[in-house]
């Protein structure tokens, strides 16, 4: 089966791990504080802080703003639910913003001028597949009504240009993403103390952790906040910093073969279209497409499946899930489920060639022209 995603892992992540477990330190030690001042520099950034999630990145940066109840923070409803998750975790609500287009599935601007209040205190951007938004409009949007912007860029590492729209960007190193540790996350903040409380935070609020108290020869440690325990321990790490050094080339790899998908597509398969049809910067982390009205897209996932081929689809709109319908009834966001209703995402990881992606794009074919015949026929 050719996969929607495949990490890549070899023989260098084993020789870190097995660096790691022959330290006997297994959490919180050198590997972390080595992989957060590597992460940091291939961003432009003095520091970033290495937790367990994207998850727990976002929800420490919710947190650490003061963020809570009676706050409203606008999320798009294209995304991972951990994205407005995150903002019930601390108490605030999320509303849910239309996307631009199906060309563009970024929040549209100007539905989030529609659905901001007097209660609204902050923007998450989500990079989606990649794609990073409109850094100045989105800025300006933000400085004119006092909002802070958070960027959830788990599809968006490697990217100089993420951590730059507002006051943190949070990462996720999921095994499906562009660079991978398994289970892990980062967060990138520009003001210090921000920074700050959430690394305090990340560790159930002590002033200090194992590691600098073995250094430091004393036992003491105080609770000044509430925290949570959201680490990363240092096998996590030690495979990141090996990936880290992988990156940017698979980033690159992945452009290529995007290039490729959208020449083949445009060819052998014009009534699929691709997104994002403009120059944009991306990480190019998945390769969504939209089938045609007329296309079943079960039908299609199903033939692609018989020709060995995994797809999935990103995403099931977050409004329409059962909690948030129960928590925001009425939620008619009209793009948004057009878009979702009609999207597949193909295979894109680094291990594809030319060869598997015009494979791919045949099979895609295939599918969907059965699909016109059939329309046709009945």
């Amino acid at each position: 089966m050719l996969l929607v995603s495949a990490p890549i892992l070899g023989v260098p992540e084993k020789a870190a791990l097995s660096k790691v477990i022959d330290s006997s330190w297994l959490t919180m030690g050198e590997q972390v504080q080595l992989f957060e001042e590597s992460f940091a520099r291939m961003h432009g950034a003095e520091d970033c802080v290495a937790v367990s999630s994207c998850t727990a990145a976002l929800h420490l940066i919710l947190h650490g703003l003061g963020i809570g109840p009676g706050d409203e923070v606008l999320v798009p409803s294209l995304t991972f639910v951990a994205t407005a998750n995150s903002v019930l975790y601390v108490g605030a609500t999320p509303v849910f913003v239309d996307i631009e287009s199906a060309d563009l599935p970024l929040m549209s601007l100007a539905e989030a001028e529609a659905r901001c209040t007097p209660r609204t205190k902050a923007i998450i951007l989500v990079h989606f597949a990649g794609y990073l938004a409109n850094r100045e409009q989105w800025q300006r949007f933000a400085r004119a009504r006092g909002l802070h912007i958070i960027e959830d860029a788990a599809h968006a590492p490697g990217l100089r240009e993420v951590g730059t729209y507002g006051v943190a960007a949070a990462f996720s190193f999921y095994g499906n993403k562009n660079m991978t540790t398994a289970e892990g996350g980062a967060v990138i903040a520009k003001d210090p103390e921000l920074l700050q409380r959430i690394r305090q935070a990340r560790g159930h609020g002590m002033t200090s952790g194992t590691h600098q108290r073995l250094n430091s020869r004393t036992p003491q440690y105080d609770v000044t906040m509430l925290g949570f325990n959201y680490r990363m321990d240092e096998m996590r790490a030690a495979i990141g910093l090996v990936q880290l050094q992988n990156l940017q080339e698979w980033n690159e790899i992945r452009r290529i073969l995007a290039v490729l998908y959208r020449r083949h597509i445009a060819t052998r398969c014009p009534a699929v279209t691709v997104p994002f049809s403009g120059p944009r910067t991306s990480a190019h982390h998945i390769m969504p497409v939209l089938l045609p009205r007329y296309a079943d897209r079960q039908d299609v996932i199903d033939e692609l499946r018989d020709q060995g081929i995994q797809t999935t689809i990103h995403y099931s709109p977050v409004h329409q899930m059962t909690l948030y319908r129960e928590l925001s009834p009425g939620t008619h966001l009209p793009r948004t489920e057009d878009f979702a209703q009609r999207e597949l995402t193909i295979p894109l990881h680094p291990q594809m060639t030319s060869a598997t992606v015009e494979a791919v794009v045949e099979a895609l074919a295939t599918a969907v022209n059965s699909c016109a015949q059939a329309g046709t026929a009945a």
